[in-house]
Formats: C-alpha cells, structure tokens, sequence
C-alpha cells in the first residue's frame, strides 16, 4: 500500500484511515506549550509560605528543571543508537501524565505534543509507536506488568539499549514530575479534579520483600572500552551514591540522563526513607526498597504495616500519593500538619515520595523483570 501522510493525521493510520484536514485541531490550552519552568508548570502562588519553601528548595528544583529542559528539549537529533524522537518522548510523557491523571501534565505535554509531526503511516512505525506506549503506560501504572518479554519487544521494534535506558529515565522523570506537581497543588490547597470510577491498581505481592535481591541487568550494560568521556564522567558522579555498582553501567548507556539524575538525588539526600520505602513497596522494587533503612515493618503491606502513629500518617501521605497523584489533596497532608510539620517538612516527604516512584519504576525495570 502506498504510504501517505496528510496534515494532522492520526498519528499512525494507514491512507485508508486518515482523513485529510487544512490545519490540525488546536490543544485544549495550548499556551501550556509555553512555558518558562518545565518542571512546575506555573504550579506557583502568590502565598509567602509556599513561596519561602520553594526558595529552600531551590537547588533540587534547579536539578529538577534541567532535566526536564534535557530530556523534553525543543529539538532533538537522532542517531544509529539514539532513535527516539521528540515526539517520541512527548508522546511518552503525554501517555505516563495520563496514567497519573494530572491535568497540569497532561495539558503540557499535550499541547507540545500537538504541532509536531507524527511518524510515517507504515506498519513498522505503527507497531514502535504501540510498543513504546503500551511500554509506558504499563511501567507507569503498574510496574510488575513489565517482564522481560516487554523488554524484547522493545528491541524487536528497533529499541536500542541506550533508546531502552533513555525510556526509562523519561517515564521515571514523568512519574516523578507528577507527584512533585500533584503535591504542591495541595500544599496550596488548590482542588482536586478527578474522575469517579477509577480504581488504583493494587499493590505488588510481598514475595522477595525482606530479602537479599539480586539485581541483574534487563540489558547489556556499557563496556568500559566503549564508553565516552562523558558517559565515564556520570559513572564517576554516581559512584557517590550507595548502592549504584550494579546499574551504574546500565545506566551509563545515557550519560546525560544518568548525570541528571545523580545530581538531583544528591541534592534530596536527607530524604524521608519511609516514604520512599512506601513507595518502592506498593510498586513492587525490592532492590529500591532494601537499600532503605527502618522499613522492616512494611513488608507485609503498607496498609498492614504495625507501625506507631506519626509513621503511619507518613505512610498514608506516601501511598496515597504513590497510587492516585490525582487525587491528593490538602486533606491527606492535613494530619501531619496538625501534628506540627511546617510546610517545609511536608514538601519534603512529597518530594520523597516523588523520587522514590521514578527510582522504584527504574530498578525494577531495568533490573528486576521476570
């Protein structure tokens, strides 16, 4: 069949399924497409208290929106081992931002995702196109739905390793971007909208939770005599982080994601580790989970967890924003307020349960497949 593509096709249909069109149908908010903080998205306030917490937390917020300018930039050139596309990316980013159901996401991604040009109407792009989305939404919506016949299934339509990395990273970043967002949306107490009917997906079996896990690689790691100096200069950023000897190489496939990262977990190093380890039990990482101290009682399940009042309410927070960011609202930080947390102490424990989603969906990933 003869391939054609018209302005503002559906993404990946062949010529009988398209209908041409003179212009493409505008995004809902397009001016979402621009916009200074990629991370925030305009997620700021005029409220004093909100505005000193961001100030506090500049430096992990700098890193933050870094990354997102690196791994969503205006223009991208691919390669023999780089293949994904802008739209690709964003495509990925629009479908993780819909999985979490943040409409602050969503209407971003959405709106420059819009104007760029989908790829070709062949049956191979349609089935890359359907095997990197259907790759995203499972890891973020339920990480255990990935096993290594997912992981083949990216190769096998033209995914190479450092594409495969770069994807994680990308629906990491996302999964995290959102909780971020989604807290600090409470924090101001701004109302939540969602959609009735939805249920969170549940949590994954407590088998392997207490134990030594090995972590192998999903992948073949980079090998030393192929590395490049900046892919040798993030291996040795990330040796400062405990834990990393297994991945680092893995992740080294790319360098500039793997750099981003480092730094931004550096700088959220005085974390809240039962937070993160909620997060890492609902989703099932148990190598993210075991490198986290004081957690033991969380391996039967968090909602189970015996556990005394101020962490219980620290769990609460975390796995309800671990399991619906699009429901997290100023009531579920409301306890832990009354009890005495400033405003700076409750972003904390959002911005660790937001690095735990993208560090639990990473490991699990690239290393913990089935």
């Amino acid at each position: 069949m003869e391939q054609r593509r018209y302005p503002g096709h559906n993404h990946w249909f062949y010529e009988s399924q398209t209908s041409p069109r003179i212009t493409q149908a505008a995004p809902l908010v397009p001016e979402a497409a621009h916009i200074d903080d990629r991370f925030l998205l305009g997620c700021l306030t005029d409220d004093a208290q909100i505005a000193a917490v961001l100030r506090a937390n500049q430096p992990a917020l700098l890193a933050a929106r870094d990354l997102a300018q690196l791994l969503f930039p205006d223009r991208i050139t691919t390669s023999l081992t780089h293949t994904l596309t802008l739209y690709d990316r964003l495509s990925t980013a629009l479908t993780v931002a819909q999985v979490a159901g943040v409409q602050r996401l969503c209407n971003h991604y959405s709106a420059r995702l819009n104007p760029l040009p989908g790829p070709d109407s062949s049956r191979e792009s349609n089935n890359r196109l359907t095997q990197i989305t259907q790759y995203a939404r499972q890891l973020a919506m339920q990480p255990e739905l990935i096993t290594a016949s997912a992981i083949s299934a990216l190769d096998a339509v033209g995914l190479t390793e450092p594409d495969i990395v770069t994807l994680n990273q990308l629906i990491g970043f996302v999964s995290y971007q959102a909780r971020v967002v989604a807290g600090l949306q409470a924090l101001q107490a701004q109302p939540v909208r969602w959609l009735p009917g939805s249920t969170p997906p549940p949590d994954a079996d407590r088998s392997g939770f207490g134990q030594l896990a090995e972590w192998r690689p999903a992948l073949k790691p980079l090998e030393l005599r192929y590395a490049s100096a900046e892919q040798l200069a993030a291996i040795t950023r990330s040796q400062a982080l405990p834990g990393m000897q297994d991945a680092v190489w893995l992740l080294a496939h790319d360098a500039s994601a793997l750099y981003g990262w480092v730094q931004l977990r550096q700088q959220l190093a005085a974390g809240q580790p039962l937070a993160e380890a909620t997060a890492a039990r609902i989703l099932g990482s148990r190598r993210a989970f075991q490198h986290l101290s004081g957690i033991e009682d969380l391996i039967e399940g968090v909602d189970e967890a015996g556990i005394s009042e101020p962490q219980r309410q620290i769990v609460a927070l975390a796995a309800q924003l671990t399991r619906a960011p699009e429901r997290f609202s100023a009531a579920h930080l409301q306890p832990l307020a009354e009890a005495g947390w400033t405003a700076d102490a409750l972003f904390g424990v959002i911005q660790s349960v937001a690095i735990g989603n993208w560090n639990s969906r990473l490991f699990y990933a690239l290393g913990e497949v089935r």
